[in-house]
């Protein structure tokens, strides 16, 4: 169980931060910490290159959003279940390159909650976008880590990122080239830890790991599944926008109609399970639930539990 009387070390600035950087809940026997990685400002136009300019500034008008450029939020989590300890994407890392002071949190506020590196046992990628690898990559994580962990991704994602092929992304200018070196880089780094798999794994007792491709090739969700509860970490399969506006096109899918696809029977699943849906870039916590309103969908958060 996640101690949450004893996470926070207040003696150390670095770590005595304002703003909620991490929630907890359970989903029957197993403990769950959503954790904020920060935030990454990206154009507006990356939530829906397909849409009609006046149709998209109109969505964020409604949601009080600006029109040009937002904060995404970047979502990890951490599962605990039958003795292992699961950490669901790794967060953007602390590339000086990129200036975004704002992310790559996932270090620190993992030590705040007293989340040890050392106690990870397993660790699955929803895909390889350096916003879910980075933080592997920040100087002295891989010593901390366990010589036997475990990180579990789709074979196709592996396969796809050995020649990536963007041609129908709609990305900021230098950001192919930045995907693309920090997935050499993760491969040389734990090309050797990687545990792959076709469809789906378990990776815990009720924790499963199943590839949805359409974001990217590999691209993968996490369902966890435990005394008649469960919850889905979605990586990437959808967005704020992605509720009213399923078939909006997001500027990092690889295959837009295929992600689009997925999106639309993942929340369809959610909406008649009723079951919890995290996701990495939903506003923290993310913690929410689905309901379908004719071909659309509503978006539920979840109030919060002290």
């Amino acid at each position: 169980m996640f101690d949450m009387e004893n996470t926070t070390v207040l003696d150390r600035p670095m770590l005595d931060e304002l703003v909620p950087s991490r929630y907890a809940l359970k989903i029957g026997e197993i403990d769950v910490l959503v954790i904020s990685d920060g935030v990454l400002p990206l154009p507006t136009t990356m939530l829906a290159h397909n849409a009609e300019p006046a149709v998209r500034e109109a969505w964020l008008n409604d949601m009080y959003l600006p029109k040009d450029a937002f904060d995404w939020a970047l979502n990890v989590m951490v599962a605990r279940s039958g003795g292992r300890t699961i950490l669901i994407d790794a967060g953007l890392g602390l590339d000086p390159d990129l200036q975004l002071p704002r992310a790559g949190q996932l270090m620190k506020r993992l030590e705040a909650a007293g989340v040890n590196l050392g106690s990870v046992t397993d660790l699955v990628l929803t895909h390889m976008h350096m916003d879910h690898i980075g933080g592997l990559l920040v100087d002295g994580v891989k010593r901390q880590l366990r010589p036997d962990l475990q990180i579990h991704v789709s074979a196709a994602e592996v396969e796809f990122w050995r020649s990536p092929d963007f041609s129908r992304t709609a990305m900021p200018p230098g950001f192919p080239d930045a995907l693309r070196a920090t997935a050499n880089h993760f491969m040389e780094e734990y090309g050797s830890h990687l545990r792959t798999f076709e469809s789906s794994h378990e990776v815990a007792p009720g924790v499963v790991v199943r590839r949805t491709g359409g974001h990217t090739p590999g691209h993968s969700v996490v369902r966890l599944a435990s005394g008649g509860e469960g919850l889905t970490f979605a990586g990437d399969a959808v967005f704020a926008v992605g509720f009213e506006q399923p078939n909006w096109h997001n500027g990092f899918e690889h295959d837009p109609e295929e992600a689009a696809r997925v999106r639309i029977d993942l929340l369809r699943e959610l909406a008649e399970s009723g079951e919890m849906l995290v996701a990495t870039h939903l506003p923290f916590p993310s913690v929410c639930r689905v309901a379908a309103e004719g071909e659309v969908f509503r978006w539920v958060p979840v109030f919060w539990d002290y």
